[in-house]
């Protein structure tokens, strides 16, 4: 069964190219190859150089052109280098013109993501959404895998058998027909997993709790975020996409009133189109919440890009419209004061904060108060006796300020679900 190959396990060394095609855009190409090295050394991969080149005259057949591909497949030879990855998306027949006469691992961009979301993937839902989009990934990509048997023949004769149109393509049409059967089984699979995911979410919607998702460009500390929140234990690293799979934990705030946050996948530059279809149920949560916290990473030089990335991701979600809290975090690792006066300038309404040690923690409960406030009614209330359970109601679904006991009744103080206040109220002081 053809499956892609496990690099991260093959790769030692490996050249690392972006090419760019107008200089003025020079800049962008080395800003993004830096983030090309955070992704190849998520894989444990070691970087030999890093190279930006500006090609004049593409090559259909090896994106830059044909001498300055020679040039950098000879580079790599003599850095010791037994694999080249390019920044750039590229064609399945420009990968497999670069191997065939390089002799060396050749992948891209898209393939380093994809092997880092496979490395990830914890949950059967997150390793199901992964595994669908390798395949499909790797689908035009078969014939590399089969190049050598391409050239065996069958045996003469006239006959359209299988053996008249060589081994090498019968093998070829054999892997396609089991890789589309096992693309047939995993949507059929994921199917199954997101009825299950709707079911949640119809229990959840039946007692109706506020919902928020915290979304933003990965490692950007949101799961950070959300054990500082609700006081959970979250995986939270220090690594690109440590998060694949959402996590919903519950959070009180000081009025009594419940909340469920939501933890999501970080988006990042160039994510795979296909990856984004595979991963819509997990980012489903950002479209079905109440409201967005759009977290930032405040120390890095390129927080307004990634503020416009996960923008972008957002509205191709159908989220794009959510009331949103942005929250600029990690300003703890902000040496020049004047940095963060630029990013309150910019983003009047934004946070400032830093999870690690608390800093803007009452001003966000204070924002996320107010998104909320109009679900929560404070209440007096005397309680008769054969009426506790409306107290014990309070307790579950609210919050209880203040109770005192009486021969006949309960005196209460509690706030309440403003969907609840009815029950409350012919007891109301």
């Amino acid at each position: 069964m053809f499956d892609i190959r496990e690099k991260p396990n093959l790769v030692e060394s490996a050249l690392l190219i972006s090419a760019c095609f107008r200089r003025e855009d020079l800049g962008e190409a080395r800003e993004m190859l830096e983030e090309l090295k955070d992704l190849v050394s998520t894989l444990s991969i070691g970087i030999a150089e890093a190279v930006t080149v500006h090609v004049r005259d593409m090559s259909p057949r090896y994106l830059t052109g044909s001498g300055k591909a020679k040039e950098l497949m000879d580079h790599a030879k003599a850095l010791g280098c037994d694999a080249i990855i390019f920044d750039n998306e590229l064609s399945p027949g420009q990968q497999r013109a670069w191997e065939e006469e390089s002799g060396l691992c050749v992948i891209d961009r898209q393939e380093v993501i994809l092997d880092i979301f496979n490395l990830r993937a914890r949950t059967r839902e997150a390793r199901l959404q992964v595994a669908l989009a390798r395949m499909e990934y790797s689908m035009p990509r078969l014939t590399r895998m089969w190049a050598h048997l391409d050239r065996q023949r069958g045996a003469g004769g006239g006959g359209a058998g299988g053996a008249a149109r060589g081994e090498g393509e019968l093998q070829l049409e054999i892997d396609r027909r089991l890789a589309n059967k096992r693309i047939e089984k995993l949507k059929a699979d994921l199917i199954e997993v997101r009825k299950q995911r709707d079911t949640q979410r119809k229990e959840r919607s039946r007692v109706p709790v506020p919902h928020g998702a915290i979304v933003g460009y990965t490692n950007a500390g949101k799961s950070s975020l959300l054990n500082l929140l609700t006081k959970s234990d979250v995986l939270a690293e220090n690594k690109l996409f440590a998060t694949l799979d959402t996590s919903t934990r519950r959070m009180e705030m000081p009025d009594g009133q419940q909340i469920l946050l939501t933890d999501t996948v970080g988006f990042v530059r160039k994510l795979p189109h296909d990856l984004v279809q595979s991963f819509r149920a997990t980012l489903e949560e950002a479209n079905l919440a109440d409201f967005l916290i759009h977290v930032v990473d405040a120390s890095h030089e390129s927080a307004e890009i990634f503020l416009q990335t996960t923008t972008e991701v957002l509205k191709e979600l159908g989220a794009g419209d959510k009331k949103t809290i942005l929250v600029f975090n990690k300003i703890d690792l902000v040496s020049d004061p004047a940095r963060i006066q630029e990013l309150q300038h910019r983003h009047p309404d934004a946070i400032m904060m830093s999870v690690k040690d608390g800093t803007g923690l009452d001003e966000l409960l204070h924002r996320v108060h107010e998104m909320v406030f109009d679900r929560v009614v404070r209440l007096d209330l005397r309680l008769p006796m054969h009426r506790l359970d409306l107290l014990a109601l309070a307790h579950q679904e609210g919050k209880v300020l203040h109770e005192d006991y009486e021969a006949d009744a309960a005196v209460v103080q509690c706030v309440v679900p403003k969907r609840l206040v009815s029950r409350f109220t012919p007891f109301a002081v």
